[in-house]
């Protein structure tokens, strides 16, 4: 019985001292799994430069790629580029953050890949807009819009000189670090169509240079939402060494971290562009060839058309007035 009794005492103590063991050894392998652990990086985001030019083609725009390029390697933010204007359909757009037209000039986009682009900045894209980016699409009156402002133009004789900048938002991501007077060479841009909610970040100082032509409020650098997307256009960027200028570097990479936003996915079940049809879809009828010295014209709700000009009125006079003369004349005989 002693015996018994002695091997169940045995039997609960080693019972006991393999429970602790496994215990211990669970929440050790437990604690490790939390330890080690490791969250999933954000995907990068992803950017195009668009330098296609129909008009002046500025030298600096390969400076100004291999600039953009060097920032993504050390912003993490991956570059492509093109000068091709096809690539802007759904399909290619989709995947960028933000799009940047790089000095492009004149009419570089077709209907079809003007309204791509429209949709993709109602899906929630970014735009940022350098230096002769306002100097394209003025018959485009949703770019207009989006860049804040069209080219007017700028100094001659030297076109490229002197001037001081005062940055007048130092909060802002593309003007952090700026000095509030801020000194440098490169062509200076006037303005015209300038869009009433664009946030000027920056401005030119027109009495520190000649040529120009805003007056006190010249804006030089600025941001908006727009259209569902964001927008931001630096007037900077004519010459190659802007591209190597420190200040000049950070005050692009700011606005570029501005367009590219928070990186999410894009929505577009938002985009509600769509193209307007072809004058060729469109029939002409000629309702009449004689409107010589138009006076009201008025457009009924079921579509017709009435005009009166003097020819109409003058008709109407003479059977009014014969009316008249016929209906006196009958009540006289009677």
């Amino acid at each position: 019985m002693l015996k018994t009794k002695y091997f169940n005492t045995c039997l609960a103590v080693f019972s006991t001292v393999c429970l602790s063991v496994i215990f211990y050894a669970c929440k050790t392998v437990g604690s490790k799994t939390t330890a080690t652990t490791v969250s999933i990086p954000a995907k990068p985001a992803r950017v195009l430069v668009f330098s296609k030019t129909k008009g002046f083609y500025h030298t600096s725009i390969p400076a100004g790629i291999a600039a953009i390029q060097k920032l993504g390697k050390e912003n993490n933010f991956i570059v492509d580029t093109t000068k091709n204007s096809a690539y802007f359909v759904q399909d290619s757009l989709k995947n960028y953050s933000a799009v940047i037209f790089l000095s492009t000039t004149m009419n570089v986009l077709n209907a079809d890949e003007q309204v791509a682009f429209e949709r993709y900045i109602q899906s929630g894209g970014g735009y940022a807009g350098v230096h002769a980016a306002a100097d394209t699409e003025y018959d485009w009156p949703w770019y207009n819009k989006l860049v804040g402002a069209y080219f007017k133009s700028h100094p001659g004789n030297p076109n490229v000189r002197k001037a001081t900048i005062d940055v007048i938002d130092t909060t802002h991501i593309s003007t952090k670090g700026l000095p509030k007077r801020w000194e440098r060479t490169d062509e200076w841009y006037n303005y015209k169509s300038i869009q009433g909610d664009i946030k000027v970040v920056a401005k030119l100082d027109e009495d520190t240079y000649e040529g120009g032509e805003n007056g006190e409020h010249h804006p030089i650098a600025w941001y908006h939402e727009y259209d569902g997307g964001r927008a931001f256009y630096t007037g900077g960027g004519h010459t190659d060494e802007s591209f190597s200028e420190p200040l000049f570097l950070t005050h692009l990479l700011g606005g570029i971290k501005y367009a590219i936003g928070n990186n999410v996915t894009l929505d577009y079940s938002k985009a509600y562009a769509v193209k307007k049809p072809e004058d060729n879809r469109f029939t002409k009828t000629i309702l009449s060839n004689d409107l010589n010295e138009p006076m009201e014209l008025s457009v009924a709700p079921d579509g017709r058309v009435f005009l009166l000009n003097a020819q109409v009125i003058s008709m109407f006079t003479i059977l009014l007035t014969a009316k008249l003369l016929w209906f006196t004349n009958f009540r006289l005989k009677r």
